[in-house]
């Protein structure tokens, strides 16, 4: 039998196959099995109420999408009340993402979880670059990163994990922060901040003007910035940006993470995940591999072949 299960940042996960935060809501409970998923991860909440961004939020690209969501919450009450108890019913732990205008909020949010019943872990997202002006937030630096989940850190005993954001000049040293002021795991990452224009209305195509690109597009560069943090890390990584297939679930795994996320996928095929845990125990068997942790970090790092050399 085929040992899938990966040990994440304080959780053990029956697989590496979860869904990015804003990309998965209850509603997909009658698309997808939700027991034979890794783990749950909802979509960012904040303490407050929030509206999200202008119009339209979403636009598509040749191999990705676009979005400046801007992460509309309904606030924390209403979330602990009527959203965790419906994920009650599932094996999977739930992972709440959560996000603050300041550290302190991050904080008092944290606090506040951590006595709810149902909730597994907490992921801090402290790379959404649709908050602040032109993309800034508490992931672009390493001091910033650190001020934050060490705040977090003291008030709660949850399993955190912090999501950090590829539009941080130098990645690694932030995920150290990150490690040093008490997270449990860092999930690399966040999409790439883009803007795309409208030629024939000369206009953004974007009511925020900038957003997120994810997507397949930015597949090769969030597989080498998670090869880049396992290297550099103790703690786990997770991976994500453009993971459709199992074999772009590999990619990422090989190179060094230790579960991985997928977003944009989901949209277009609502059973994406479902078939990719297949897939992976499929490719495991036909490998010879008994257990994927074996796979995770093992990326050989001899020189490529040279295309058309026999295997």
């Amino acid at each position: 039998m085929i040992n899938l299960s990966v040990q994440v940042g304080g959780l053990r996960l029956k697989n590496p196959v979860m869904p990015a935060s804003g990309t998965f809501a209850e509603e997909l409970a009658h698309l997808l099995d939700f027991n034979q998923l890794g783990a749950l991860v909802t979509k960012t909440i904040t303490t407050e109420k929030r509206s999200g961004n202008p119009m339209p939020r979403v636009c598509e690209l040749n191999d990705g999408m676009m979005n400046a969501i801007g992460i509309p919450s309904k606030g924390a009450q209403l979330f602990i009340d009527k959203v965790v108890p419906f994920y009650r019913d599932y094996d999977a732990p739930l992972i709440v993402s959560i996000s603050a205008p300041t550290a302190q909020g991050f904080a008092d949010l944290a606090a506040r979880l951590s006595d709810v019943p149902g909730v597994a872990g907490i992921e801090a997202n402290i790379s959404c670059p649709n908050l602040e002006a032109h993309g800034q937030s508490f992931g672009m630096q390493a001091e910033s990163t650190r001020d934050v989940v060490e705040l977090m850190r003291q008030v709660t005993s949850l399993p955190l994990w912090v999501k950090l954001t590829p539009n941080a000049g130098e990645v690694v040293p932030v995920a150290l922060a990150a490690q040093e002021a008490g997270a449990d795991a860092v999930v690399v990452g966040n999409t790439l901040l883009g803007l795309s224009v409208d030629i024939e209305r000369g206009r953004a195509r974007l009511g925020n003007f900038m957003g997120g690109i994810s997507g397949a597009a930015i597949r090769p560069l969030m597989v080498r910035l998670t090869y880049q943090c396992a290297q550099a890390l103790e703690i786990p990584v997770i991976g994500c940006g453009g993971i459709a297939t199992a074999d772009d679930a590999l990619e990422f795994i090989y190179a060094g993470a230790s579960a991985v996320q997928v977003g944009t996928a989901t949209f277009l095929h609502p059973k994406t995940m479902n078939t990719m845990v297949s897939e992976l125990e499929a490719y495991c068997r036909r490998k010879g591999v008994a257990s994927i942790s074996t796979l995770i970090g093992a990326l050989d790092d001899l020189p490529a072949e040279p295309f058309g050399a026999l295997p």
